[in-house]
């Protein structure tokens, strides 16, 4: 299912709506649908090396707009639309252990979301339940999916062909462990001074 699926991204690379495409599904699944950016992203860059920053930017945008939507479905739709979605995901006994302590570090769990494989939409609706500062969310935002994005981008547009392989196999592995390192950096620091 997903190899006709990506196929057909590849296809739709090339098609003269192609950004358009690829800044609704960064929309969505920044607020609420399952498929990351990422299926559009790689094949458009890889079809289309020069406009790799103009990709990457409408990607992030996109994202971080919808970002702001899902923050405004925990804001002012949990109970009707932002709780059933995290039940709908699996995540409603999860959001309620980490609702607790959530403001404290809101900015990392919005960075850390918005690079890695965690589901950056349970952070969105999280963000707006919990009221976190709109313009923290806002700059964790834009920090975070402009790295991944334009990451990815960048690699694509470096290497080509090549790095897709690579890029599709272990690119939530290493943004993940950049930020556990990265965490885990500040978590020493702060113990240790």
């Amino acid at each position: 299912m997903i190899r006709p699926l990506y196929d057909w991204t590849l296809k739709l690379a090339n098609h003269p709506h192609a950004l358009w495409a690829l800044a609704v599904v960064s929309f969505v699944e920044s607020s609420f649908f399952p498929i990351p950016p990422d299926i559009l992203l790689i094949p458009m860059v890889l079809a289309a090396p020069t406009r790799a920053w103009k990709i990457a930017l409408v990607c992030t945008v996109a994202s971080v707009l919808g970002g702001m939507a899902g923050y405004g479905i925990g804001m002012f739709l949990f109970e009707e639309v932002g709780r059933p979605l995290l039940e709908f995901y699996g995540y409603g006994p999860k959001f309620a252990q980490f609702k607790a302590t959530y403001n404290e570090w809101g900015a990392w769990a919005v960075f850390i979301a918005g690079v890695t494989p965690f589901p950056y939409k349970v952070i969105t609706i999280l963000s707006g339940v919990t009221a976190l500062d709109p313009t923290v969310f806002s700059i964790a935002s834009v920090l975070a999916r402009g790295l991944r994005f334009f990451l990815v981008a960048a690699l694509l547009w470096k290497f080509g062909p090549p790095i897709r392989d690579f890029i599709e196999a272990r690119l939530g592995l290493v943004f993940t462990v950049f930020c556990v390192g990265l965490v885990g950096g500040f978590v020493a620091i702060k113990y240790l001074l």
